[in-house]
């Protein structure tokens, strides 16, 4: 009778996974579980959820501080509310393919950031970038459950890349010497705003964390790596 049971949930569970699964580069906002399906979870698929949910909350304050200390960038967008730029990106499905990034994603978006030819809103291609370079350490799932696995590999890797993207973000000049996107402080800042610095610190915090608790749970090790930032590349997720 109990093997009949699990059977019956086994059977649900892969309708259900077969029906909602998410395609290549998409993302979805994350739904409470419930029900059956609830029941394919392991303690570990909620732990990353609430990670991703995390990283998604971090990303969308970061967003909302770049704009402000960067308003030029809005003006650059065909949204002039920083809050539609915000809902469009985290709240609503899409594929990652939006018009402005010139058909980048992840790294690449914000690689363009740093490019001097580059004439779309900075702000939304760095904050775009971080996102999908995240969601793709996990596969661009934001749904987890028994059957699912993540590489903790590709969660370091993320982390060592938002390490660059920090650092280019205070150190990267355009050509007239002005830096492309302001975080930290403005020059005539009597306090240093390191507020910027604590975000991305707790972003690396939350993909390092997850990466040693699935190294640990799969009895893998990391293949650790050290750069010097000023010279240092963006790591293959």
């Amino acid at each position: 009778m109990l093997l009949l049971k699990y059977l019956i949930i086994f059977l649900c569970i892969s309708l259900n996974y077969g029906c909602n699964r998410e395609v290549v580069r998409e993302n979805q906002p994350i739904k409470k579980d419930s029900g059956i399906s609830q029941l394919a979870k392991s303690d570990i698929d909620n732990v990353i959820e609430i990670h991703i949910n995390e990283s998604h909350r971090l990303l969308k304050e970061l967003m909302s501080k770049l704009y402000k200390r960067n308003p030029r960038e809005l003006k650059k967008s065909p949204y002039k509310i920083a809050d539609e730029n915000i809902v469009r990106l985290f709240d609503l499905k899409h594929t990652w393919d939006f018009p402005e990034l010139e058909g980048t994603h992840d790294i690449e978006s914000i690689r363009l950031v740093f490019n001097d030819e580059y004439e779309g809103d900075r702000v939304f291609a760095f904050v775009s970038g971080l996102m999908s370079m995240i969601m793709k350490s996990y596969n661009y799932k934001s749904k987890f459950y028994i059957i699912d696995s993540v590489d903790p590999q590709k969660l370091y890797n993320c982390a060592r890349n938002i390490e660059i993207a920090m650092w280019k973000l205070s150190n990267d000049y355009d050509s007239t010497g002005k830096l492309f996107l302001i975080s930290n402080s403005l020059s005539d800042d009597k306090i240093r705003n390191l507020s910027y610095e604590r975000l991305f610190g707790k972003l690396i915090a939350t993909q390092d964390n997850m990466a040693i608790i699935l190294a640990n749970k799969k009895q893998r090790g990391i293949k650790k790596i050290i750069q010097n930032m000023a010279t240092a590349v963006f790591l293959p997720i």
